[in-house]
């Protein structure tokens, strides 16, 4: 006699190589962001500056002015601090000041202080009204128009040599007629050289475009920068921070009226062009990257998430599966999620689709209260209104409500079939 041997269970975990086809998508896919990462990070692990930056190659930054002023033997010094740039003004310097609007109320006295006594010339970037009422007094701003290219219109020697070039920003009104207006624009300049004592002089520009390397080569440029920057032998480049210590003492904190062009600039040497800074000019390059990879990174995973191995195909079931396990099946589903509302409608609606045919009501009408409750009312003792209850009601608060409902439902269909 032989023994039967029962068989072996099979497993259902999966096996190491469904893990992989499983898997291997996203695995690509982060291998793919870590390259991608490293990648950017190599791109851009180099030194990085600002705009007006003379040590930047960028389109924005200034280092194409910059060497040429250093070719024609002007000396460049690059100066972030307040400090640093009023130790190193004097009657042989050059100013530029590339964010006035950075600097504080308390910063931009100083500054004009130290300029005042240097009787050397001071370049303004851009100043907005408070600033400029610090740094040049009586001066008035103008509203900022677009920049493009504009004609001299004024006898100021440098401008006229470089003839037309890309002006115009912020706007610039002169106290007194002593100072000189070029480059008008809507008939209010933005260049303005306001005379000081000897051979000072202080130069308002409503825009640092004309400075950029991408437009260095455009127009009279290249020329009017060489002009403005290079009349005395040294050259203080000042890109204003707000890392500076200075900028926290006395009453070091920003004005709060500087409002409208005098938000402008950022950082390092940041652009003052008399327009509102851009949103993502004030955000640093890493986040910026870095909000690239996780929307790339999203993308990918939402890409592997939602792949389709082709379209949906019907196919029959290797077994046959009685009415009544579905029936169990899908109420398990009903219970689970507490769908109290769809399994009463189930309910109802196959209850009003049998019922209107035993009392002569289409099927397209079989779901209007207005057709079939007057039918269903002929052939039973019902009232009405618990018959709208029954048929259209409301949906049960509880377990204990459905199961009565659908005891109900049973009812009145018997009613209705044997009347």
């Amino acid at each position: 006699m032989t023994t039967a041997t029962a068989p072996s269970p099979t497993s259902t975990a999966p096996t190491p190589h469904q893990v992989w086809k499983r898997a291997r998508g996203l695995l690509i896919a982060l291998l793919i962001l870590v390259i991608a990462g490293v990648s950017f990070a190599a791109v851009r692990s180099g030194t990085n500056y600002g705009h007006l930056d003379p040590r930047s190659a960028d389109a924005k930054g200034s280092r194409a002015a910059a060497e040429l002023l250093k070719a024609r033997g002007i000396s460049v010094t690059v100066a972030t601090t307040l400090d640093e740039t009023t130790t190193a003004a004097g009657p042989d310097t050059t100013l530029l000041v590339t964010g006035p609007n950075l600097l504080t109320p308390a910063q931009q006295r100083r500054l004009h202080e130290a300029t005042t006594a240097s009787t050397g010339r001071t370049v303004l970037i851009a100043p907005g009204p408070a600033a400029a009422s610090r740094l040049s007094p009586g001066v008035r701003t103008e509203p900022h128009r677009p920049v493009s290219p504009l004609p001299p219109s004024c006898a100021f020697p440098a401008a006229r040599s470089a003839g037309t070039a890309d002006m115009g920003g912020v706007r610039y009104t002169a106290p007194d007629s002593t100072a000189t207006a070029c480059y008008p624009s809507d008939g209010t300049p933005s260049l303005l050289i306001l005379k000081g004592r000897g051979d000072s002089d202080t130069v308002l520009l409503g825009s640092p475009d004309f400075l950029h390397n991408e437009r260095l080569d455009q127009q009279g440029n290249a020329s009017l920068a060489l002009q403005l920057l290079g009349s005395r032998p040294h050259l203080v480049w000042y890109l204003p921070s707000l890392a500076d210590p200075s900028a926290t003492s006395d009453d070091g904190s920003p004005d709060n009226n500087d409002n409208g062009n005098d938000t402008n600039g950022g950082g390092n040497g940041g652009e003052a062009s008399g327009e509102e800074s851009d949103f993502l000019d004030l955000i640093p390059s890493g986040w910026l990257w870095g909000t690239l990879q996780l929307t790339l990174a999203a993308v990918l995973a939402a890409i592997w998430r939602g792949r389709r191995l082709g379209p949906l195909v019907v196919e029959r079931l290797p077994v046959s599966i009685r009415a009544s396990e579905s029936a169990e099946g899908r109420a398990g589903l009903y219970r689970k999620a507490n769908a109290r509302d769809r399994a009463a409608e189930s309910l109802r609606v196959a209850a009003r689709t049998r019922i209107a045919r035993l009392a002569s009501v289409t099927a397209r009408e079989a779901h209007t209260s207005d057709v079939l409750l007057p039918a269903v009312s002929a052939r039973t003792t019902t009232t009405g209104d618990d018959l709208s209850t029954l048929l259209f009601g409301p949906a049960p608060t509880d377990d204990a409500a459905l199961v009565l409902l659908a005891e109900r439902l049973d009812t009145l269909e018997r009613e209705v079939r044997t009347s």
